[in-house]
């Protein structure tokens, strides 16, 4: 792939702000054409500097506002156990991130639930019954200060 230029950053840029922007407004916002930007916009698609286009909700106007983070420790760290750790944790919706980590804790999950109840009930149902979990150390955020999906441009 090609390095992006600066008019190819100011395409992100607008687009990570307004994912839904008509191209001919997308167009007079970087200073193009409105046929040389949907080229660009299709071939950062095509390469996959764009991923996909998505819709973020607001988690608490739909019941499901409460975050939980939870450090994670398998009993063994091989391939399979790993496998089948990751493997269950594409099935559960309310897990909406998991990094396998370096250091003590082996992942760290990012889940939403709509109360303190329901997460624990989630994490007695779901989480403490895959397979290799030896340890579930939960925190709980006391206050948002940052939640962006904009990358730094």
């Amino acid at each position: 792939m090609k390095e992006l230029d600066r008019i190819d950053r100011r395409i992100l840029r607008v687009l990570q702000v307004q994912g839904r922007i008509p191209n001919n407004e997308l167009a007079d916002a970087v200073g193009l054409s409105p046929s040389a930007c949907l080229r660009r916009v299709r071939m950062l698609e095509e390469t996959g500097v764009i991923d996909r286009y998505v819709a973020l909700l607001n988690a608490a106007k739909i019941g499901m506002g409460f975050t939980v983070y939870a450090r994670v420790q398998l009993n063994r760290q091989d391939g399979d156990t790993i496998d089948h750790f990751t493997e269950q944790v594409l099935l559960l919706p309310e897990i909406v991130e998991c990094n396998l980590m370096v250091g003590e804790t082996d992942f760290l999950l990012r889940i939403v639930a709509s109360d303190l109840d329901a997460y624990r009930q989630f994490q007695v149902e779901h989480l403490t019954r895959i397979k290799g979990v030896q340890s579930i150390k939960s925190e709980i955020p006391m206050q948002r200060i940052k939640l962006t999906s904009e990358i730094p441009l």
